[in-house]
């Protein structure tokens, strides 16, 4: 068993972030997205894995995730040209994956719910495909499968104008090498891209064994700026403990779940958790609110932020009225003049600088 995580794309929809680095490295909770799904599929048992990659920001994906010691895997990169489908993916991807059955994970996408339990039904009913279903409000926006009573699923249709159900194809797949052959068989849809979902429609057109399981727990598809911080605050709910690597002064104020990393100061501050700060950062007279995650190496003085994430080397100095649901890029620099509004909300891409007069 193998996977293949798509780490490709342009992520149109997080720019400016992703004008100058990839979507799937964008941290929730400190740790680029893509790293999750690594380790949701080393957590099942699975260490040959596969990324595909875009030739823009392909080689920060190879510098920042490397060859997967860190993971306890082996990683292959694999470079698509061009964003032509999910299933053009696979196809290029087949060297790699040879004649075993794999995962195919999609690296913006987050689950709650372990891979085992779904891998051993994949298994044990020597399935062609198994894909995840979620019930979701807006069906029109995602791939759309109906399913019968036994959990087979008989059509799927890739954002449908009028949805037959509310289940949307979570970026989540379990494939047999049948799939190969099916996307041979497919032609680029309408938006010219070979479509995952023409592909597994194929297989079950030709009666291949095609199932569907629903998850129980949240998924989230984190391609826009409050995908982000959805899942930055579900995952810092979830999983963060607090631990303190740094240097906090008599005069902060800390409550709740807060992580301070290695050699960071904290100088006359008020964080109210859950907050997970990196390392090597400055804050100094400062109020960090909840759900809020600031990466290494940020210096953060009189300022006021809450529900926030801040990447790596970036400064902020002099904004006391609260920067709130905001996503800053790494690199930035920001102050304010005495005259500021009373909220202010940001989606700030690498490398820039802001003055707000």
């Amino acid at each position: 068993m193998k996977a293949l995580i798509l780490s490709g794309g342009k992520g149109t929809r997080l720019r400016p972030l992703t004008y100058t680095g990839a979507k799937q490295l964008v941290p929730v909770a400190n740790k680029p997205i893509l790293w999750y799904c690594i380790e949701s599929i080393v957590a099942a048992g699975i260490t040959d894995i596969g990324i595909v990659i875009s030739p823009e920001t392909g080689e920060e994906v190879k510098s920042k995730t490397g060859n997967g010691d860190r993971f306890g895997a082996n990683i292959t990169y694999i470079l698509q040209d061009t964003p032509s489908g999910l299933a053009h993916a696979v196809k290029i991807s087949q060297l790699f994956l040879g004649d075993d059955s794999f995962i195919m994970f999609l690296g913006d996408n987050l689950i709650e719910s372990e891979l085992n339990k779904f891998l051993a039904n994949f298994q044990q009913k020597r399935l062609d495909a198994l894909i995840l279903l979620s019930q979701v409000a807006d069906p029109t926006a995602f791939g759309v499968a109906t399913i019968d009573l036994e959990g087979r699923v008989i059509r799927l249709i890739e954002k449908p104008k009028q949805p037959e159900s509310n289940l949307a194809l979570v970026g989540v797949y379990f494939f047999k090498n049948t799939i190969h052959s099916a996307i041979a068989n497919i032609a680029p849809s309408a938006r010219g891209e070979l479509e995952i979902t023409d592909a597994i429609q194929q297989l079950i057109d030709t009666n291949q064994k095609v199932e569907a399981d629903e998850l129980e727990g949240w998924w989230l598809d984190t391609g826009k700026k409050d995908d982000i911080l959805a899942a930055n605050q579900i995952v810092l709910d979830a999983r963060l403990k607090s631990q303190n690597l740094g240097d906090i002064d008599s005069d902060s104020n800390i409550s709740g779940r807060v992580e301070v990393g290695l050699s960071s100061k904290v100088i006359s501050c008020k964080i109210r958790g859950p907050v997970i700060i990196g390392e090597n950062c400055h804050l100094e007279h400062a109020y960090i609110g909840p759900y809020t995650s600031i990466s290494d190496r940020v210096t953060i003085i009189d300022t006021d932020i809450e529900h926030s994430v801040i990447l790596c080397d970036t400064k902020i100095t002099g904004i006391h009225q609260r920067i709130v649901d905001s996503v800053i890029g790494q690199r930035v620099s920001m102050k304010v003049s005495p005259k500021r509004p009373q909220a202010l909300r940001f989606l700030v891409g690498d490398d820039s600088q802001l003055e707000i007069m």
